[in-house]
């Protein structure tokens, strides 16, 4: 129990750490804090974050002032351009190699050995360059030619003054989850407080009174990613599964509004790729962990739109809040919620029975350990008046399903879904007792 409470105080100790930091920060780089929320968002992830605004709006200062709130971190820096090669990022080719016919990197001092990188102008570099970077940024690994080398890279931030389109950038944005743009503070108050910061730095990232060691850092990304023994951060199946109808309504809300601009000549598709939709639930373990809960709550779901939307563009940002509030409501209306836990439930006895089919011929009793398979027994003894014999008992599982009668088009859609697992389920279950009978 003591052991327990030590770790808990150690992790808010770090999350305290880490708002400080953003707080500092916040009083250097004047009204940017959702900003620079979003990008503590990506440094608890260990993911990457791209930066896009017209020049001279502070981007490098931004990137310099929250890299310099760690200590221990081996920082990478570059200005892309399109002459350069690969070996700008990965380090010079070994000549000895390359007369050889290998392509060799020597790595020291590279982005291959640093923790975090600043790429300044990222769409000024050439695709070839672009391409070679995409196995580095997203599985931390040089892949070049026969070199094959691992990468402690946590966090790189990018900065940019355009968007540039390509099957490459295309790739190149999966790679940096978290996307904002910054527009020029025009308003006279912000203007003068910017001045005042100017006046004491010139433009200088500010010297933070403490820094933050880097392995306190990484240490939260572990339990963030379910990899630490010591903290876990629980995510229930009905969250799980009301967090993934809510990105999907976003993406459904934001392809109806691109196909509004492109009555007007304007947007194309927008697509959320799988490997963006599972990493937003790193952000969801990042979110409660910043709270010190063990556990993710509706609420940490409509934070999402720090992953899928831009941040600094308003109308993206409420249309996120937007498909969350519209999903919330109608799941929160006559248990919707509680529809979704039975079902989900339902299919974890179903991938039981899968697993197992010899369950098939023991008594339903076996499955009242649970709330939802008590609420499964109780509905037999209601509609049957006791428990059947074993050779109904498919029977019971298909009934149950046509007696259960969905309150909202959320909880009808899961439950066409468990009617499919079902008949997959009985399919198997029916050729291995089959199998077991001859």
């Amino acid at each position: 129990m003591q052991q327990d409470t030590d770790v808990i105080h150690s992790i808010e100790e770090i999350a305290k750490e880490l708002k400080d930091a953003a707080w500092f920060i916040g009083q250097r780089v004047i009204n940017r804090e959702e900003v620079i929320e979003q990008a503590f968002c990506a440094l608890r992830t260990a993911e990457h974050a791209l930066l896009q605004s017209r020049t001279g709006v502070g981007k490098s200062l931004l990137a310099e002032q929250i890299f310099s709130m760690f200590e221990g971190a081996r920082l990478f820096r570059v200005q892309a351009s399109k002459e350069q090669q690969p070996d700008t990022f990965f380090g010079g080719l070994d000549l000895e190699e390359l007369k050889a016919g290998r392509i060799i990197h020597n790595t020291k001092g590279s982005l291959v050995e640093s923790d975090f990188g600043f790429i300044d102008e990222i769409f000024d570099a050439n695709d070839f360059t672009l391409r070679a970077l995409l196995s580095l940024l997203n599985e931390r690994r040089l892949l070049r030619g026969l070199q094959d080398v691992a990468s402690p890279l946590h966090s790189v931030i990018a900065a940019t003054n355009y968007l540039r389109v390509s099957e490459v950038t295309e790739a190149l944005l999966d790679r940096f989850l978290f996307k904002a743009v910054i527009l020029p503070d025009k308003d006279p108050f912000i203007q003068y407080q910017i001045s005042q910061r100017y006046l004491v730095h010139g433009g200088r990232p500010a010297v933070p009174e403490k820094r933050i060691p880097l392995t306190r850092l990484q240490h939260m990304h572990r339990i963030i990613t379910g990899r630490s023994d010591d903290f876990q951060i629980a995510i229930t199946n009905e969250l799980l599964y009301f967090t993934n109808i809510v990105i999907r309504h976003f993406e459904f809300l934001r392809n109806r509004q691109l196909s509004e601009h492109a009555k007007r000549g304007e947007g194309t598709d927008f697509y959320i790729s799988p490997r963006t939709q599972a990493k937003s639930l790193d952000l969801l373990r990042a979110l409660a962990l910043l709270k010190g809960r063990t556990n993710v709550v509706h609420d940490d779901v409509s934070r999402l739109y720090f992953i899928f939307s831009t941040v600094g563009l308003p109308e993206e940002m409420a249309l996120f809040k937007k498909a969350y509030t519209t999903v919330l409501n109608s799941l929160t209306a006559s248990r919707g919620f509680d529809q979704v836990t039975i079902l989900l439930d339902f299919t974890d006895l179903l991938r039981e029975i899968k697993d197992d089919p010899k369950i098939m011929l023991e008594p339903l009793s076996r499955f009242a350990e649970s709330p939802v398979r008590r609420t499964f027994l109780e509905w037999v003894k209601e509609k049957f008046g006791s428990e059947q014999p074993h050779e109904q008992n498919r029977k019971l599982l298909e009934q149950f399903l046509v007696d259960f009668v969905p309150v909202c088009d959320e909880v009808r859609e899961l439950k066409n879904s468990v009617e499919k697992t079902l008949q997959q389920t009985m399919i198997i279950v029916e050729r291995e007792l089959q199998r077991i009978g001859s």
